[in-house]
């Protein structure tokens, strides 16, 4: 190998994957730096799922002076890419073969030899991660002038249920922001600019939204504040929230006595079946 990078006749270093490329372009890159000045340029092949594309960079890179380093999960094309790289006299490093091989003999099993999982599945952790970011940056109201990203808006009295609902339903996926509903507080002027099919009130009956409320009074060690826990007010504030819920024309759904994933599954249901997409619903569900 490094009679091959140190010589001046190869000047281009192929990369030619099932996917992306991305992984095998750093580990030629990383290796390159150990041989300084080689002036070697490396270009990814990215995507390359059939004799024809192989046929393709053969054709292209036959006439000048390179290697074609691969990373190629279909055994088949791997053996065919290598044979063409024998019969044009181009040298190509096999860097996913020989690992394939070594697995699959430690672990007694065949291989799916499925191009793009890798990316398919750190792209769903990656869009699970973005998703939980956005729903910490948006709860209880916050960064209301970006709520228009949202694909849910939660909105709800204090101790609806809304922080924990986000907080699962951005696990699987789901973009969500949650604004409290408070009486006589105006409501954020860029929920007008959502499109309110995405918008759901929670609904809570007095007794539960009472017993969430003083356990939260409990928990802090405040004493009882009636305007807060009192049952009157309580009922009087889930009349005025209903009000506006209505007048606004947004999906009311009742989580009183609900555990979080059945109105999850209520939320996400209808959702999907308003926007006719399925890309966000998860094996987990």
């Amino acid at each position: 190998m490094k009679d091959l990078l140190g010589s001046s006749k190869f000047q281009m270093i192929y990369i030619a994957s099932c996917g992306e490329g991305v992984n095998a372009f750093h580990l030629v890159e990383s290796t390159l730096v150990q041989f300084p000045d080689s002036n070697i340029t490396v270009v990814k092949v990215p995507r390359i799922r059939t004799e024809s594309q192989v046929d393709d960079l053969i054709a292209k890179v036959k006439d000048i002076e390179s290697i074609i380093v691969h990373t190629i999960v279909d055994s088949n094309l791997r053996r065919y890419l290598t044979r063409q790289g024998m019969d044009n006299h181009i040298v190509t490093i096999d860097l996913m073969g020989p690992i394939i091989s070594k697995i699959e003999t430690f672990l007694d099993r065949k291989p799916l030899e499925t191009p793009g999982l890798y990316r398919e599945i750190h792209l769903v952790n990656l869009e699970q991660v973005s998703a939980i970011d956005f729903a910490l940056a948006h709860d209880d109201g916050l960064n209301p002038e970006s709520i228009t990203e949202s694909e849910i808006v939660l909105i709800g009295l204090s101790r609806a249920g809304k922080t924990p609902l986000s907080m699962y339903m951005s696990v699987m996926g789901w973009k969500v922001a949650n604004i409290p509903f408070v009486p006589g507080v105006p409501m954020p002027q860029s929920l007008d600019r959502v499109d309110r099919r995405r918008v759901f009130a929670l609904n809570i009956n007095p007794d539960q939204l009472q017993a969430h409320r003083r356990m939260r009074q409990e928990s802090l060690g405040a004493k009882d504040i009636y305007a807060y826990s009192g049952k009157d007010e309580i009922e009087k504030e889930i009349e005025h929230a209903q009000r506006y819920y209505i007048t606004k024309g947004f999906s009311m759904i009742n989580v009183s006595n609900k555990p979080i994933e059945t109105s999850a599954e209520e939320i996400i249901e209808m959702i999907t079946r308003r926007f006719k997409s399925k890309a966000h619903i998860r094996d987990f569900m």
